[in-house]
C-alpha cells in the first residue's frame, strides 16, 4: 500500500531542486525526506529519482507516478474535507428526469447520502420542462435534466447523443410516414427530433405518447414504431432501425444542473456532489 505521506513527499520533491529544500518546504527533516522516498521506492520496486550532489531530476518511474500520485493526493484531500467538515442537516429537493434516473443517478445519490446521511433528498422525477416550471415556482432546490432551448441558466454537466432506437429487426420504410413514439409534450427531446425531420423534410406519424422513457421503451420494444433517447438509455431489446442511415442526424443534449436562488448549504453540497460525479 502507497502511504500519503510517502506521495506528498515524493510530490514535493518532483517540484524542488533538491532533498534538503524539500525538507525545508514540507517542515521536516532532510533524513525524513530521504526516508520516504527509500520507501516509496522499496515498495514500488523502482528508482524514482536520478540525484547526485549536485541535481535532482525524476527518472522515467517518477515522471510516471507524479501523474497518479497528485490524483491520489487531491481524492485525499477532498475527503478529509468532506468528512471533516461539520454534519450537514436539512432537506433538499431535487427533481430529475427520468433518462438521468434510469441511468447514472443512483451512484451520485449514494455517494450524497455517504457524507451526509442526517440531510433528507425529496426526488421528484419528471420530464425537464415541468422541473424548470418546479424550480421557477420554488418547488425544487436544484434540479437536473436537459437544457432547454434559450435558457442559458446552469452548469453543463455533460453533452450525450440522441439516438433513434426500435425493437430489433424494425425496418425504416422510406415511403411511408415515420411511426413516432415520444414524450409527451412539452419534452426537449421531442421537440429536437421533430426539427430535425421537420429539416429534412421526412414525414411522420405519432403512434404512441408517454410521460417517461420507460413508456416509450415498453411501446418501442412491443414494436409499436420508432423512439428517440439519449445513448445511455440503449438497452438490450431495443436498437438502430435497419435503414436508419436514411433517417436525419440527431443533434446532441446537453445536460445541466441548475440551483434555485440563494441555494442552502445541503444545496450546495449536492451540487458539488453532482458536478464531480459520472454525470459529467
Amino acid at each position: 500500500m502507497l502511504n500519503p505521506l510517502w506521495l506528498k513527499t515524493f510530490a514535493a520533491a518532483a517540484a524542488a531542486p533538491s532533498f534538503t529544500e524539500t525538507a525545508r518546504r514540507l517542515g521536516l527533516t532532510q533524513p525524513t525526506v530521504s526516508e520516504h522516498i527509500r520507501q516509496l521506492e522499496q515498495a514500488l520496486n523502482r528508482r524514482l529519482f536520478q540525484r547526485d550532489t549536485h541535481s535532482l531530476a525524476l527518472t522515467s518511474d517518477g515522471r510516471s507516478l507524479l501523474v497518479h500520485a497528485q490524483i491520489i493526493l487531491d481524492a485525499h484531500e477532498r475527503a478529509e474535507r468532506l468528512f471533516d467538515a461539520p454534519r450537514l442537516r436539512g432537506r433538499v429537493r431535487l427533481g430529475t428526469s427520468d433518462d438521468l434516473a434510469m441511468g447514472p443517478l443512483p451512484d451520485v445519490l449514494a455517494a450524497f447520502r455517504l457524507a451526509h446521511p442526517e440531510v433528507e433528498l425529496d426526488l421528484t422525477i419528471g420530464v425537464t420542462s415541468e422541473l424548470y416550471k418546479l424550480l421557477d415556482d420554488n418547488g425544487l432546490d436544484v434540479m437536473i435534466g436537459k437544457r432547454r432551448k434559450g435558457d442559458r441558466r446552469g452548469q453543463t454537466l455533460h453533452k450525450e447523443a440522441l439516438l433513434w432506437q426500435a425493437k430489433e429487426g424494425l425496418r425504416v420504410a422510406p415511403d411511408e410516414p415515420l411511426p413516432l413514439i415520444l414524450l409527451r409534450e412539452p419534452s426537449v427531446t421531442r421537440g429536437l427530433t421533430l426539427d430535425a425531420l421537420a429539416r429534412a423534410g421526412r414525414s411522420w406519424q405519432i403512434v404512441c405518447t408517454s410521460t417517461s422513457y420507460a413508456g416509450c421503451q415498453a411501446a418501442a420494444r412491443a414494436g409499436l414504431g420508432i423512439t428517440v433517447q439519449p445513448s445511455h438509455l440503449s438497452t438490450l431489446g431495443l436498437a438502430a432501425p435497419a435503414g436508419a442511415a436514411q433517417l436525419p442526424a440527431l443533434p446532441q443534449v446537453e445536460f445541466i444542473v441548475i440551483s434555485a436562488p440563494a441555494p442552502n448549504k445541503p444545496t450546495r453540497a449536492l451540487t458539488e456532489i453532482l458536478m464531480r460525479s459520472t454525470l459529467t
